[in-house]
């Protein structure tokens, strides 16, 4: 059997993939399994064991602008993706992609699996799945094996998203922590980049943990934050709300802290080689459950934004808290109880 699944959505979507690849190889360990992912998240499966080959696309637009090489890359790709002769092909959106469905058909396996809540709007689509809104994204996705057979792991089996830190980025985070007298294990991540304010810890709170961190546990810590400014079209960024912390700390009332502000993949270094991390629901929070030291993720706002029930971290080492309105109404006591465990 060859299946081919689908996955053009960003870092962290690809990230919470990885068990249902690793669930479709354990189901049908003689499956030959590929995946089409484009060149911004296909990087995130280098060195995954659960697959036999990856297609990489170009994005033909991107940032505005419209590639004419990308576009005719796609189409001798989507050729030979033909010549591959598929027994399946899987759209492993967790919601509705018409974008997506309509590049699983042009495939043209013998059957493919995407949702969608209306089938009449996919001329060929063999297995649809209904809309949920209620699971969480990995259980959302592994829902697409049903089809072939394969039966959602029982709870507290399914396996943990997983990815292989590339060596630019473990080399690059010994050499910064070494410019700093940090080493690997001695030092708490404390990062934003949530889409949502409400769901950032504030400064007083960013002082308050690293303050913490350093008198209870002896951990400095190294504050993380996306670059840019929150008008950004292309991806929103937090320099105006690390400010005031940055400010802090050059007049000395924390010298405990490291700012770190730079690209993706050098972050992704950091937070594999700290002692823990604590990020607000992000992408970045999801990497973090799937480094060594695990994370504490935070979430405010169920009501009106993703829920922990959708989007809580999933790895050994993963934790989560929750405040009603805003992460800054979060009790101190509480987030220290929940660290000394990842601490322990």
């Amino acid at each position: 059997m060859k299946v081919l699944v689908i996955k053009r959505d960003k870092i962290g979507d690809l990230l919470l993939a990885t068990p249902l690849l690793a669930q479709l190889k354990a189901g049908l360990p003689r499956v030959e399994t590929h995946l089409l992912a484009n060149d911004y998240n296909a990087w995130v499966v280098a060195g995954n064991p659960h697959l036999d080959r990856v297609w990489v696309y170009r994005r033909v637009r991107h940032a505005g602008r419209v590639s004419l090489g990308a576009a005719w890359q796609g189409l001798w790709q989507g050729l030979a993706l033909r010549r591959e002769r598929y027994d399946w092909v899987i759209v492993a959106n967790g919601d509705e992609s018409p974008r997506a469905i309509r590049r699983g058909l042009a495939v043209r396996g013998a059957r493919t699996v995407a949702r969608c809540a209306d089938r009449s709007k996919y001329p060929g689509l063999t297995d649809p799945l209904p809309p949920d809104s209620a699971s969480h994204e990995i259980e959302r996705l592994l829902a697409f094996l049903s089809p072939l057979g394969i039966p959602i792991p029982e709870k507290g089996k399914t396996p943990f998203p997983r990815y292989v830190l590339p060596a630019a980025s473990a080399a690059f985070a010994l050499s910064w922590l070494a410019e700093r007298g940090l080493a690997p294990g001695s030092y708490v991540v404390l990062g934003l980049g949530a889409r949502r304010p409400k769901k950032q810890p504030s400064t007083a709170q960013v002082l308050a943990w690293s303050a913490q961190l350093k008198q209870r546990w002896g951990l400095a810590t190294v504050f993380m934050w996306t670059p840019g400014k929150p008008d950004d079209p292309r991806y929103p960024g937090d320099d105006d709300v690390a400010q005031p912390v940055l400010d802090a700390a050059s007049h000395g009332h924390a010298p405990r802290i490291h700012p770190f502000r730079g690209p993706i993949a050098e972050a992704l270094g950091l937070i594999w080689s700290a002692r823990t991390s604590i990020f607000p629901d992000s992408g970045l929070m999801h990497f973090a459950a799937a480094s060594p030291g695990g994370v504490l993720g935070l979430f405010a706002e169920a009501d009106v934004s993703p829920a922990p029930a959708q989007w809580a971290p999933r790895g050994p080492r993963a934790d989560w808290l929750e405040a009603e309105r805003s992460v800054s109404e979060l009790p101190e006591a509480l987030v220290y109880e929940r660290l000394a465990k990842l601490l322990a």
